[in-house]
């Protein structure tokens, strides 16, 4: 007989958990090292790396190339962190999907040299069916996007996406520079990239749940563009005026004074069927023009937008997904201006105390994917529950 000690009920109930996270700061020692050590040995299906603006990302990539053998390494730079303390800052974070729970299947888009929309959703039908018939004891499913969040390319590439992927829930979140707006970084297996995103199609053992969640209700203020860039993802004019001029009227507000708290405090929202969508504004150009995180349309109808109390909101909409099981984990995409919102109305704390209480880890984005959608202003991501007896690979 070998000398194998009975295993205690905390060791099976960790193993039970399906979902490994390991969290250190940019300025930790031996940073890989650590991540790997709190990640375990055991073999992952997909590791995702999430790194603050102040990390070393190339050698960070670097680092991890070669570790997480026979795994998938996708990773990307961040507008702030979702971590063990809620909202963080100059953080890395590290998520492992264990083999043992998941398989996926993944790919890096060069967003200036796509193929024809009709291959590439040729492609997804197939990977996805092949997928599918591979591991036909996991029958959960999603797709995570993650897009250079300064390509103005997220519209375009979502649309074609949902079309190959059909009924697997996608959603996804675009690398972030802190507020600084200048150079953003993707990765996927060892490479670092830009103007680029990274997609991995997921089946797991484990029950998911795909989700977006804002906390704004459209008002009665509306207002039309008459003069739009889409593809810079500018405005010139909303109602034949300047348009940062009219922005700022409507608002009641001096022109030059206008800067991301505003933005963030008084958001425009579209209707797209029956229900409304953000438009969130970035930044006033040196032309005295709107730059919007995504693209607007001439003759599109804005709706300014208002707040509801974002603790309250955020409680409802986590206990929405813990009605039945409390999920193993929650990998969210939550865009830099709910952070701006949450810490101007100083709710910041009882923000992170939700996110961490149950179990939000991710980061901050500049802008969501969510199915067919590029959208602002959300929470948005998947919730992973704990697999069940009939369910573990």
């Amino acid at each position: 007989m070998n000398g194998a000690q009975p295993r205690s009920a905390r060791e099976e109930t960790a193993d039970k958990k399906a979902m490994r996270v390991a969290q250190v700061p940019c300025d930790q020692p031996d940073l890989i090292e650590e991540i790997k050590s709190q990640l375990g040995d055991e073999p992952f299906a997909l590791v995702c790396l999430f790194a603050a603006p102040c990390a070393d990302f190339k050698q960070l990539i670097e680092d991890a190339s070669g570790v997480f053998e026979g795994a998938d390494v996708l990773g990307c730079t961040t507008a702030g962190e979702l971590g063990a303390q809620g909202y963080e800052e100059g953080q890395i974070i590290c998520v492992g999907f264990p083999a043992r729970y998941f398989t996926s299947v993944t790919y890096a888009l060069d967003l200036l040299n796509l193929a024809d929309d009709q291959q590439i959703i040729d492609t997804l039908i197939q990977q996805r069916i092949a997928l599918a018939q591979s591991v036909p004891d996991r029958p959960h499913e999603f797709a995570m996007l993650l897009v250079d969040g300064l390509s103005m390319s997220e519209e375009n590439l979502t649309t074609t996406l949902a079309s190959g992927l059909g009924p697997m829930p996608l959603f996804g979140g675009s690398a972030g520079d802190g507020v600084n707006f200048r150079q953003t970084w993707l990765s996927y297996n060892g490479q670092i990239l830009e103007n680029h995103a990274v997609l991995a199609l997921v089946r797991s053992a484990c029950p998911v749940k795909v989700f977006s969640h804002d906390n704004l209700a459209p008002t009665e203020m509306r207002m039309v563009v008459t003069a739009a860039n889409p593809e810079a993802r500018t405005v010139q004019e909303i109602n034949a005026e300047p348009a940062a001029a009219e922005y700022a009227r409507l608002l009641g507000k001096d022109p030059n004074q206008l800067d991301p708290f505003t933005f963030a405090e008084h958001p425009v929202v579209v209707r797209l069927g029956d229900s409304h969508h953000v438009r969130a504004i970035q930044r006033v150009n040196e032309h005295g023009e709107l730059v919007f995180f995504s693209a607007i349309n001439e003759g599109m109808v804005l709706t300014l937008a208002e707040h509801r109390d974002i603790v309250e909101h955020l409680q409802d909409g986590l206990a929405a997904l813990s009605v039945e099981q409390k999920p193993d984990l929650i990998l969210g995409c939550d865009c830099v201006l709910r952070r701006i919102a949450a810490d101007q109305r100083q709710k910041t704390r009882e923000v992170s105390a939700l996110l961490a209480a149950n179990d939000v880890v991710g980061f901050s984005t500049y802008g969501e994917q969510f199915g067919a959608l590029h959208v602002n202003q959300t929470l948005t991501g998947v919730a992973i529950y704990p697999p069940t007896d009939n369910e573990v690979a």
